[in-house]
């Protein structure tokens, strides 16, 4: 529950001591049993409140009831086909979402569970773009502790049992296991990819414990990093003065989540493996046709530690074993008989039926010793399929081969090698948590926020074997031709605006997808690389030389489902480039693939009706798709992206930054065509020829419901800086005549955004004639964030950056609720929030973290600092609204919440990023944007050559490998 005291005081350090007695503290202050000084800590007993969903004012909803209707028959259409729509407001899960989150398991890619604080098994991703959010609740860790004298006995599940359905008196499931779990002496301390769990004393007062829950997430490492599985360690301290019997219970459903359990044709079978790991396979057989997921769950046998499996129980009366047999065996015996490992597979499950499994460790542990106990859980689903065909390996397999019995595999590697993966991840974050000049509030959000890589429904896979297209797929008359550049011309603008169509042209939805680039010499092409045959292989565009690390998506968020959403990974994507640089790069060169594409098929757009072509050559892609991500993008159709004004400058600042912070050169060749194509069609937008780019009157960029008019702050800043990012990389790769236009069209169009938009203390909203084209908007900077963030010069004088910082600070934060909330997105000057809209009233969280990232840019930390800090405030801390581990889109001044578990938050890695630069960043050749061009800015893109380019990239030895060729 949100405290009042939100408002009215700040917390700066969270000392374990103030959750942990000292005297348990320096028990456990071996072996990182001890959790670290920073970190976001919970008490178990601490009350989860259900959250609070943002709602529409009847302004709002009046503005939006045609959008509504037309989105309520597209999510109803989608269904009929047994889809789910991208964006459905309109189901809600059964599951009302609570402050119950916690760090989530195992690596990026293979599908997710996360851990809420008190224990349980929850949000479950293993079919993509689906995510079940209810727990399971028969996944419980349990205790059993008898000692010498048989007078002190204690069984208990080591999680409050404060779970709807616990306590049925007669039942036969898991109501007749020990809840007894008080949660008052036992706490719980995030550290991204990491936990602790620690019962100071409960359920007996004798015995101190740690939980250690271990994911393989580490940076730079391409391996490790995708594997399913997560490690349980336990330590053990008796403080009593006999010795204790402690047995450790696992156990797990046969389930993905939801009523999966009940599906049938489930199978468990046990398994003793090499190195004393030892556990239970269990098969699930998954429904609708999606691939099979076998689990395992194990424990490491020691010469202390004796591990024993009752492969299959039930949670019902007519059960072979039920819930209450297996838990009064563990109450008894401590174990379960060892003759169970020589049992065969199970009987599939029969429709109804849930299938459990169990693991037992046990050990004695002697006055004042201490003993460790390790438990590891693993999931393999080697083959991801996506609803209309298209079905991939995951990055795993490479390393465990296609069976879904590489769980056994990796359970036994995930016990072995948990040691040295958190030496790994010590080695990261130890130099920020131990930089004094850093908040501590900062430092632990800095890593929990990058749950998001695990949770936010990532899927990562494996290359090498191309991918498969079922037949169904095959004869939609989909065709894909080889693209080819046009090096002199770019986009031929007679294609790029097929927005305007009949519905006689609507027949043709189902024609086929043409990948159209002309080039100027197609049989150089193909004399250079050979008669290649590229057709329906979304892999050719990534570079042969390049560390093949497989591709990457990640959802927008859990609530829309779309992957890689291009505007949002504007802000998301320095937590990629930072850690995993190379999985960034194949994000670039997918889109760049993507702008030289287009795709014909009709499609209708959800805010006014109208009907246009998905994807049209030259414009950036919204995402890449939904239900066939890289064969069918912009799944987004509430608006028609190909006249946003803020995702091709996107790409260009992307790409650029990439490129001189990696020093890729390959790169840079790679997707040059593909940024030049992106700048050239943004010429038709330029409506006055006054170098700027104008809006439409309607929501065309990433703030979809507010409204932008003639020259806007946001997307006016974000082409500026695209011009001179531009000229950067022309400069770099050698096309010095398109950067000589770049300059001269920044030059003119600097001129024309300071007196059109800058009002002598910010710039305005926009240069309409709205009740809101003068507000100040948070984001007024968004280009300025990423040329200082990628070593470029300033787009405007440090007095004007400053002040329009300084604005933003004194109104957009501190005049909501004290600066405790984050910066909201519109104040009007008079100090009023903007409810032009339901966005410009809203705190966007990542926007909020992107300011904060400009201020450090600019000199301002201690403001920067201040003003991230109300995300921490609102969202994390313990007196805030409960979006810990599920930070939101955005929330109102009042706290309500609109899509959680989202992609934007991760933009707290691009204030990491301002803190500490990369060198190549730093010593990134320097330009002087301003110095006079000998070409005029009226000369269009397109009529210049691009004559350096190949002398460049063969200079340095990369053309010849290069996606994109031309012949100059």
């Amino acid at each position: 529950m949100v405290s009042s005291n939100l408002f009215h005081c700040r917390k700066h350090s969270w000392p374990p001591e103030e959750y942990i007695s000292r005297n348990t503290l320096q028990l456990f202050d071996f072996d990182s049993a001890a959790p670290p000084e920073q970190a976001w800590r919970r008490r178990l007993n601490s009350h989860a409140n259900i959250l609070k969903e943002f709602s529409v004012t009847f302004k709002e909803a009046i503005q939006m009831v045609r959008l509504g209707i037309r989105l309520w028959s597209y999510v109803r259409e989608e269904a009929s086909h047994g889809r789910k729509a991208p964006i459905d407001p309109f189901t809600r899960e059964s599951c009302k979402p609570s402050a119950s989150q916690g760090v989530p398991l195992g690596g990026m890619g293979s599908g997710s569970i996360s851990r809420g604080f008190r224990g349980e098994f929850r949000q479950w991703q293993i079919v993509p773009g689906i995510c079940e959010s209810s727990p399971v609740m028969a996944n419980q860790f349990s205790i059993f502790i008898s000692r010498d004298g048989g007078n002190k006995n204690y069984a208990s599940v080591l999680a409050p049992g404060q779970h709807e359905g616990i306590g049925k008196a007669g039942d036969q499931g898991i109501s007749s296991w020990g809840w007894n779990l008080s949660g008052q002496h036992s706490t719980y301390h995030a550290l991204f990819p990491r936990a602790w769990t620690v019962y100071d004393g409960e359920p007996d007062p004798e015995l101190k414990i740690s939980c250690r829950q271990i994911s393989p997430f580490i940076p730079h490492n391409y391996r490790d990093s995708s594997l399913p599985t997560a490690v349980f360690v336990y330590t053990l301290v008796n403080t009593g003065k006999e010795r204790a019997k402690v047995s450790l219970l696992f156990t797990w459903a046969n389930s993905i989540g939801g009523i999966s359990h009940l599906s049938g044709d489930h199978v468990n079978e046990p398994f003793i493996g090499e190195d004393g790991v030892s556990g239970v396979l269990l098969h699930h057989k998954t429904a609708k046709g999606n691939p099979p997921v076998t689990f395992a769950i194990a424990a490491c046998e020691t010469q202390n530690v004796s591990v024993t499996v009752l492969p299959s129980f039930g949670l019902s009366e007519g059960s072979c074993t039920t819930a209450k047999a297996m838990w009064g065996t563990m109450v008894q015996d401590g174990h379960f008989d060892r003759g169970n490992f020589n049992w065969g597979p199970s009987m599939p499950s029969s429709p109804g039926e849930t299938l459990c499994a169990a693991v037992s460790a046990s050990a004695w542990v002697e006055p004042h010793g201490k003993c460790t106990v390790a438990f590891a859980l693993a999931w393999s689903s080697p083959k991801i399929k996506f609803l209309k065909g298209s079905s991939y390996h995951r990055r795993y397999t490479k390393f465990y081969g296609t069976s879904e019995r590489a769980a056994q595999n990796l359970v036994h590697d995930a016990l072995t090698n948990y040691k040295q993966w958190e030496e790994e991840i010590e080695k990261w974050q130890d130099p920020i948590l131990k930089d004094e000049k850093l908040p501590e509030w900062y430092k632990f959000t800095l890593f929990n926020e990058l749950y998001f890589l695990v949770a936010g429904g990532t899927v990562w896979i494996d290359t090498r074997n191309g991918h498969h297209r079922s037949r169904e797929v095959e004869t939609t008359g989909i065709k894909v031709t080889e693209p080819q550049v046009n090096c002199n011309g770019g986009p031929d603008h007679t294609t790029t605006n097929h927005h305007n169509t009949t519905s006689s042209e609507q027949k043709e939805n189902n024609k086929a997808f043409h990948t159209k680039c002309i080039c100027k010499d197609e049989s150089a092409v193909s004399r250079e690389r050979g008669n290649l045959d590229h057709t329906l292989d979304p892999f050719t565009f990534l570079d042969p030389l390049s560390d093949d690390v497989g591709r990457f998506l990640y959802l927008e968020g859990v609530e829309y489902i779309m992957w890689c959403t291009y505007d949002v990974h504007f802000y998301a994507s320095f937590a990629l480039l930072a850690l995993f640089p190379k999985i960034e790069l194949n994000i670039q060169r997918d889109f760049a693939k993507a702008v030289l594409s287009e795709d014909g098929r009709k499609v209708r757009f959800l805010a006014d009706g109208s009907v246009g072509i998905r994807k049209a050559r030259g414009a950036v892609p919204h995402d890449l798709g939904t239900h066939d991500p890289w064969n069918e993008m912009n799944a987004y159709n509430i608006h028609d992206t190909s006249k946003w004004k803020d995702l091709n400058p996107k790409f260009v600042l992307q790409v650029y930054r990439d490129f001189a912070a990696t020093g890729d050169m390959s790169f840079g060749v790679d997707v040059w065509p593909a940024v030049r194509t992106a700048m050239e069609y943004m010429e038709q937008f330029d409506r006055d020829d006054d170098g700027l780019v104008e809006n439409d009157g309607f929501p065309d960029q990433t703030y979809d419901a507010w409204t932008v008019h003639g020259v806007s702050a946001y997307c006016g800043c974000l082409w500026l800086a695209s011009l001179q990012a531009a000229a950067a990389m022309a400069m770099q790769l050698g096309d010095k005549y398109f950067a000589e236009l770049c300059k001269s069209k920044f030059a003119k169009a600097k001129s024309a955004f300071e007196s059109k938009l800058w009002n002598g203390s910010y710039f305005n909203y926009d240069s309409g004639s709205s009740n809101n084209s003068k507000s100040i908007q948070a984001d007024q900077l968004a280009g300025e964030w990423y040329m200082a963030s990628s070593g470029l010069p300033s787009l405007f004088d440090d007095v004007k950056i400053r002040s329009a910082l300084n604005k933003i600070y004194d109104f957009n934060v501190m005049k909501v609720r004290g600066g405790k909330m984050g910066a909201v997105n519109g104040m009007h000057p008079n100090g009023k929030v903007d409810e032009t809209c339901m966005q410009s009233r809203e705190i966007w969280s990542g926007v909020t973290y992107a300011v904060a990232a400009t201020m450090i840019l600019s000199g301002m930390e201690d403001k920067a600092f201040t003003t991230a800090e109300g995300i921490f405030t609102a969202g994390w801390s313990e007196e805030g609204y409960g979006y810990w581990f599920q930070t939101p889109e955005a929330w109102t001044i009042d706290g309500h919440f609109r899509s959680l578990i989202y992609m934007r938050p991760l933009a707290i890695w691009g204030m990491q990023w301002a803190l500490s630069l990369p060198k190549a960043i730093l010593d990134a050749p320097k330009i002087n944007i301003m110095e006079r061009s000998l070409l005029s800015p009226s000369t269009r893109f397109s009529l210049i050559g691009e004559t350096g380019v190949k002398k460049i990239a063969t200079k340095a030895n990369c053309l010849g490998n290069s996606v994109f060729h031309c012949s100059c």
